[in-house]
């Protein structure tokens, strides 16, 4: 005799799979879009959200030092290889290779200081991609988990 499910447990199954779709499907798309290299995007993005993420936030660098100019004109705040691989948990030397990928595709800039910076074709790039494709899909998911929770 199986006893009945409550509520929360019985919605728990197909929010988890229809996120786990919604995870997968995003995983794919970012495999093929960095050439097969998974760990490429991850390392992109923790590099923007070293420079623009924590200006977002309210981070005051700019009495240290830590603001400083890059491409775009604004104020970025600088990362280095050595922090990616602190935030990332990967070893710098993979991270160091990765960068020196991502350097080579005009993703990120170094500065002769080490200092690394997203670039503005990456901004462009990614940023249109984000609100075309995945931002309405994001929504749908959303969406979807909402009307399963509600059922």
């Amino acid at each position: 005799m199986c006893v009945a499910e409550t509520s929360p447990t019985r919605l728990l199954k197909p929010v988890a799979l229809l996120l786990a779709r919604h995870e997968i499907r995003n995983l794919k798309r970012w495999f093929e879009e960095f050439d097969r290299d998974i760990l490429l995007p991850i390392l992109l993005g923790e590099i923007a959200l070293h420079n623009i993420g924590a200006l977002e936030n309210g981070a005051d660098g700019a009495a240290s030092g830590e603001r400083s100019e890059g491409e775009e004109g604004c104020l970025l705040r600088p990362c280095n290889a050595y922090s990616i691989a602190a935030a990332t948990g990967l070893p710098r030397e993979t991270v160091r290779r990765k960068i020196a990928r991502l350097i080579e595709l005009g993703w990120i800039s170094r500065r002769e200081n080490g200092h690394l910076y997203v670039t503005r074709e990456a901004l462009a790039h990614f940023g249109s991609m984000l609100t075309s494709r995945q931002l309405a899909e994001v929504i749908e998911t959303a969406d979807r988990a909402r009307r399963l929770m509600s059922e």
